[in-house]
């Protein structure tokens, strides 16, 4: 019975390795005898002569699947739920939207670019600029200061003029789309935009032109958004390094902005777009948010389109705003959040904003890794917790779910993008990508071929334990307030699919950007954007700004 057990796991496991190969290669026992140590089973020889013919005909399977196209838009038929069992969904009657109170907006930045959505919002409608000359003040930046930040892949000119006109035609005739209406921003260059290229920031696909517009970016047009750029993105969504070079920090130019969302966070801090858009897998919106001292949004899992946006890891992929606000991040987020057709694993749950009594909410505060962290940047932001006394918030000390198998939980994301990018793989264009050492996107994907399917599926079952431990903890709370890079906080928050907000807490004695992070509950994002609002109008780190980038 154990035999049988071993022969019937080896099977799968087997898998990872032989998927790399055609079945005209044919394959000895000897290979079997030698995949065993890899996978850590161990077969008699007999075993191994029985299963031969078989191994051989699983091979001959995947070389057929390899005769069937797959397009960037197909999703696995089995989807990721995030849903614990004795999950309650949040009571919204119908959807509502925030606008700014224009007439109480007051303006304190002399710097137009730096300005908010808010802000920006408030001049275009009392007519003190236009959007075309915001977005031709936005050209101008980038054309002044991309050679040194490396955060734009494609300027998209033309277009963006255009689309300002029409902007500043509609609201003089006063047909006004929201908030968003005649903002310039800029996209992370995962998001295909029809007619204008979509490199995924990876020299295999340099010139690479999809004949599709993303949802979310329909849903920009809908509101009057001015898409003006697309912006970097590390190679295939890994760090800050892509087919130009490295995006780099408008804080200190000497260092690289973060990944992945490299780009979209550089951009946002030195005044490049109006706000922009990134993805998240495993930090790619929280780390440039704290790397380029802005306020980037992770929404739920499921409540934003990925349509038309490069998969990394089809059951962790998120796309959320990063902006200089928390309050712009809510009013880009209540555009591009939503249920679409085009992709299966959104949510049709309605979003509303309403103001609660701050005083109301049940916040946990995760003391410990804080206490844990002895890093300079975490000094920093300690000594500025106290602004939560001050303010009389009151919070409630507590520790994330830490039983769990978290170095097990690598394999899903390896081995969800190993599939994607399958034939980059076996086609060898990934030996042409920028990075080629053993952290790089590239390593990464050669070994999730050596992942076996057994693993991967376990490593899914000890997810869903996670879930519900992750769920039984946030049932006690709203919001919880973590260290943006607190022990296991993104991974297990990332696993489960729950929001996050991260926020600017200032600058550390190198004059770096340090940063808080709001965790909350499944599709409540309301929650820990006001308690952001509600710190950054007391705070006004938000209102900081790259000195190299202010205007002469």
């Amino acid at each position: 019975m154990k035999n049988q057990l071993k022969f019937s796991i080896f099977l799968f496991v087997l898998l990872g390795l032989i998927s790399c190969s055609s079945s005209k290669e044919a394959f000895s026992k000897k290979d079997i005898v030698s995949a065993q140590k890899l996978y850590g089973v161990e077969f008699s020889e007999n075993a191994i002569d029985t299963m031969y013919n078989y191994v051989l005909r699983n091979s001959e399977g995947y070389d057929t699947m390899r005769n069937y196209s797959l397009g960037n838009n197909v999703f696995p038929a089995v989807l990721f739920d995030p849903i614990p069992r004795q999950f309650t969904w949040p009571i919204i009657d119908e959807a509502c939207d925030y606008v700014p109170d224009y007439d109480k907006v007051t303006i304190d930045n002399e710097e137009v670019a730096l300005m908010t959505v808010a802000e920006l919002g408030k001049m275009l409608r009392n007519g003190e600029i236009t959007s075309v000359e915001l977005t031709q003040l936005y050209i101008d930046r980038i054309k002044k200061y991309d050679p040194t930040l490396k955060c734009v892949i494609t300027l998209m000119e033309k277009d963006a003029l255009s689309r300002a006109r029409l902007a500043d035609e509609e609201l003089s005739q006063g047909q006004d789309r929201g908030p968003l209406h005649g903002i310039p921003y800029g996209v992370k260059d995962l998001v295909a935009v029809e007619g204008y290229p979509t490199t995924w920031g990876s020299m295999p696909y340099k010139n690479q032109v999809i004949n599709h517009t993303a949802t979310i970016v329909h849903r920009m047009n809908d509101a009057g958004a001015v898409l003006l750029a697309k912006l970097t993105s590390g190679a295939l969504a890994r760090g800050d390094v892509w087919w130009g070079g490295q995006t780099v920090n408008p804080w200190d130019t000497l260092q690289g902005a973060s990944g992945s969302s490299a780009g979209s966070g550089s951009a946002t801090s030195a005044g490049l777009v109006g706000f922009s858009i990134g993805t998240e897998t495993l930090g790619s919106i929280t780390s440039p948010s704290n790397r380029n001292g802005v306020t980037g949004l992770r929404p739920s899992y499921g409540r934003v389109s990925r349509d038309g946006v490069m998969s990394l890891s089809w059951s962790m992929d998120k796309v959320g705003p990063i902006c200089r606000s928390a309050e712009d991040c809510l009013l880009v987020f209540q555009v591009i959040q939503g249920d679409d057709e085009n992709d299966p694993t959104t949510y049709d749950l309605p979003f509303c904003y309403e103001e609660r009594d701050i005083s109301s909410l049940k916040i946990g505060n995760l003391k410990s890794l804080f206490e844990k962290d002895t890093t300079r940047s975490m000094d920093s932001i300690e000594n500025r917790m106290s602004i939560f006394d001050h303010l009389s918030i009151n919070m409630t000390e507590d520790s994330l779910p830490g039983n769990a198998p978290f170095r097990g939980f690598d394999v899903i994301l390896r081995a969800e993008s190993g599939a994607f990018f399958d034939e980059l793989v076996r086609s060898g264009k990934v030996d042409v990508m920028v990075q080629q050492g053993q952290r790089s996107r590239a390593n990464s994907l050669r070994q999730s071929r050596f992942i076996p399917a057994v693993e991967y599926l376990q490593a899914n079952r000890h997810r869903r334990i996670l879930i519900e431990d992750m769920h039984e903890f946030m049932s006690k709370y709203d919001v919880v307030v973590s260290p943006t890079f607190g022990g296991s906080q993104l991974q297990i928050t990332n696993l489960t699919g729950h929001p996050v907000v991260t926020i600017p807490m200032g600058l550390d004695h190198e004059g770096h950007p340090v940063s808080i992070t709001l965790i909350g509950r499944l599709f409540e994002e309301d929650k820990i954007l006001q308690v952001a609002m509600y710190l950054q109008e007391h705070m006004k780190y938000d209102n900081m700004h790259p000195p190299l980038f202010l205007s002469d």
